[in-house]
């Protein structure tokens, strides 16, 4: 027998999905921009953090970082090292916060985007 949600339960979880309805139709600019950066942190470092990322970005919505790395996760492009590290933003409160590194098909993608003709730097 499955538990009935209470009204404040269901608000919350109403809440909580219009939220990331919102994270997701943000504009194909900002996927852009985040996977841009991915591919460049991935390629020119073994591991990096959404820390790394937000020194770079514009500001982005709330939770939409978050949100585009999950989705580069889920879809193969980037895997976590097992490692965390505090994080930057002060909303978080120094919590922690995923080490990241791209994944061979990560490293594929990023190969195919790179303009041609340009050399990694040393």
């Amino acid at each position: 027998m499955t538990r009935r949600l209470t009204p404040a339960e269901r608000l919350a979880a109403t809440d909580k999905n219009t939220t990331l309805e919102q994270i997701v139709q943000s504009s194909s600019w900002d996927r852009f921009l985040v996977e841009q950066a991915v591919f460049c942190f991935g390629l020119a470092c073994d591991e990096w953090s959404a820390n790394d990322l937000r020194e770079v970005l514009p500001e982005l919505g709330h939770g939409y970082l978050g949100a585009a790395i999950n989705a580069l996760a889920r879809g193969g492009v980037i895997a976590k090292t097992g490692q965390l590290v505090p994080s930057t933003s002060g909303p978080t409160h120094g919590h922690g916060i995923y080490v990241w590194t791209l994944t061979a098909r990560g490293r594929a993608i990023a190969a195919q985007r790179r303009p041609a003709g340009r050399e990694r730097a040393a």
